[in-house]
């Protein structure tokens, strides 16, 4: 059996997360029983919530287990099965976790699926044409539900969420307004993305100074907020929403080490009549095939091109994940494997 490198989570946090919260060991693949598959991970995907599940916190989901492979999402090659499900060559994607190969239980539901690389690339399948994507469409469609001729934001919009938020909210006739971290980004997601407004949270760092910008590229008000980030860039959005927005609120990372984010002005949700909801995307499974086939159409046709920052090696997936938490990646962070 083919031998393994695997980077586990060591240590947690304290604070800011740091490679020495991790250790790369290596071990045989074990031999495949009934039912079994035997997976080649050709990506890893590193994604923002990670960092909240090496917190030993209370949480939507159980903490990363110490002295285990760092959970997360794959996608590659069947190179040897003994399930009737699947058979060597098939292109998968799941959740085989930082490190070269997985050995599947091919039965369980939901744990691996087969997909098609002749129109989409693999890698959009941990990106634009997978959890992020669908993520980006839940909070539009079930949560935000909006009408042509609104005005969206949403931040983080450079990322792979973002980015797939701004396409499909576009495909509906919204005015839609991004907020990133630089000048490249910003030029990135309106000139590449076709976003109306993009807004640099480093050129007005502060909820005053951002609202202000905002007033500026959303002069009708906001209508419904895509929510990464928290912190300041929550604050000076709420400012901004008109009477009844809707605000779907997917990540926090602005407090992923563990500082508090209290909103300086909580009134507004009642002024406003604001409508905010949390959601996690792998509970709403039953919405996947709908976003998917919306996704993979936009991406197939040409008309949504996602950026991809590529880290080569699973040695490099650490640093790589430490610099998107540090704004570092441009579009979705991936690990390429082969």
């Amino acid at each position: 059996m083919p031998m393994n490198k695997q980077w586990i989570l060591a240590s947690r946090p304290e604070g800011a997360a740091s490679a020495g919260n991790f250790a790369l060991r290596s071990a045989p693949t074990s031999a495949l029983a009934d039912g079994q598959v035997l997976v080649r991970h050709h990506y890893l995907s590193l994604d923002p919530y990670m960092r909240g599940r090496m917190n030993d916190a209370k949480s939507y989901a159980a903490p990363q287990p110490l002295g285990q492979v760092m959970q997360g999402g794959t996608v590659g090659e069947v190179i040897e099965s003994r399930s009737p499900l699947f058979s060597v060559g098939d292109k998968v994607v799941g959740y085989g976790g930082w490190q070269q190969y997985s050995v599947v239980d091919a039965a369980q539901p939901g744990v691996l699926r087969k997909i098609d690389d002749a129109h989409v690339s693999l890698s959009y399948y941990l990106g634009a044409v997978g959890m992020p994507g669908v993520t980006a469409w839940y909070g539009l469609v079930k949560i935000i539900a909006p009408r042509s001729g609104e005005t969206l934001v949403v931040s983080a919009a450079s990322g792979a969420v973002g980015s797939a938020f701004g396409a499909l909210a576009k495909a509906r006739g919204c005015r839609v307004v991004g907020i990133a971290g630089g000048a490249e980004k910003c030029r990135y997601v309106t000139d590449k993305l076709g976003f109306d407004a993009c807004i640099d949270y480093r050129v007005h760092p502060d909820a005053k100074s951002l609202s202000q910008a905002l007033k500026a590229a959303c002069p009708d008000g906001i209508d419904g907020y895509f929510e990464n980030v928290g912190g300041a860039i929550f604050d000076a959005v709420l400012s901004r929403t008109n009477a009844f927005a809707r605000v779907a609120l997917c990540g926090m990372i602005a407090g992923y080490d563990g500082a508090p984010l209290p909103l300086a002005n909580p009134a507004l949700i009642l002024i406003n009549r604001l409508r905010i909801e949390g959601f996690i995307v792998s509970e709403h499974m039953d919405i996947w095939p709908e976003a998917l086939e919306e996704l993979g159409a936009l991406v197939g046709s040409g008309k949504f091109r996602p950026r991809e920052s590529v880290a080569q090696g699973i040695e490099s997936a650490p640093e790589a994940f430490l610099g998107l938490l540090r704004g570092r990646n441009f579009g979705k962070q991936l690990v390429q494997l082969i």
